[in-house]
């Protein structure tokens, strides 16, 4: 992996764990995620005379964007749903569980190649995402999450999880076809189309004005924040195999991690602490792979 490529992942791994907490200071957390996309979406037209009109895609790549608007929609919603009962130091890393299928199907479905060294250092990452929620080390702490697999928040975290790592072999194949941020541009507003078909149900009637003015400022912040992640993951990733970009990536657990003990006041232990030293060997790892 690149030095600029290695970068790029980086910061958008800081900017990712930045709007996740602000989706866990959210009000109405589903209403919240679509005005952060109003607002991304926004940005990312004003930005269009700088980076250049859209060179004509092909139906591939439409096809491509809509089906990965899809998959990062769901992702969104499932995440959302999680916070709504779940600590962000907790949800965030199940949530996080893509990059134990994105090498799957890196392998699989792509055809990449991973280094043993590689290898070890993604198996570091999925131990340290894993440890990060243990309370004690203890056997029954370990199996805790499988028993908790009825828990909503569990649940959803685990399916968002899964759901991205679908997103992500998109996501690659979208980028390796067409301009990174054009095919950034055509997923957010496919993302935003089904996300306005959801919240415009007679549910969310009365909601979406309300969490405007409760979180305008969260809303106003959420938008270069979110498309500075986005576009600086999709240009990292056109330069580095899926199989190690979206493991590095994970260095945003630790962020998350520190942003939940330093501004919501979550607890952090030995165990944690152990947790992202093990993410940061295996970010480490896959650097020097």
């Amino acid at each position: 992996m690149s030095t600029l490529a290695f970068t790029l992942i980086l910061f958008s791994a800081l900017m990712h764990a930045f709007w996740n907490l602000l989706v866990k200071r959210s009000q109405d957390k589903t209403v919240f995620i679509w005005w952060m996309f109003v607002a991304s979406g926004s940005l990312m037209v004003v930005a269009l005379p700088v980076v250049g009109s859209f060179p004509l895609p092909s139906w591939r790549v439409v096809g491509l964007a809509a089906i990965g608007g899809v998959c990062f929609m769901l992702y969104h919603l499932f995440t959302g749903r999680a916070y709504r009962s779940g600590d962000l130091s907790l949800i965030y890393p199940l949530a996080q569980t893509s990059m134990f299928w994105v090498p799957v199907w890196g392998v699989l479905i792509l055809g990449e190649k991973v280094s043993a060294l590689g290898l070890s250092g993604i198996g570091l990452i999925l131990l340290g995402a894993y440890s990060i929620q243990l309370r004690a080390l203890a056997w029954n702490e370990v199996i805790r999450p499988f028993r908790n697999l009825r828990d909503p928040a569990v649940l959803a975290a685990l399916s968002a999880g899964f759901i991205y790592s679908i997103g992500s072999v998109i996501d690659k194949t979208g980028v390796m076809l067409y301009s990174p941020f054009h095919f950034t541009f055509m997923l957010v507003a496919f993302m935003l189309l089904f996300m306005t078909l959801n919240i415009i149900r007679a549910k969310y009637r009365g909601r979406v004005v309300a969490e405007f003015r409760n979180s305008r400022g969260l809303v106003l912040i959420s938008g270069p924040g979110i498309m500075a992640s986005f576009i600086s993951f999709r240009y990292g990733l056109q330069m580095a195999p899926m199989s190690y970009a979206v493991p590095v990536r994970q260095v945003s657990l630790l962020i998350g991690v520190l942003i939940g003990v330093l501004f919501l006041g979550e607890a952090c232990g030995r165990i944690r602490f152990i947790a992202t030293l093990l993410v940061l060997a295996g970010v480490a790892l896959i650097r020097l792979g």
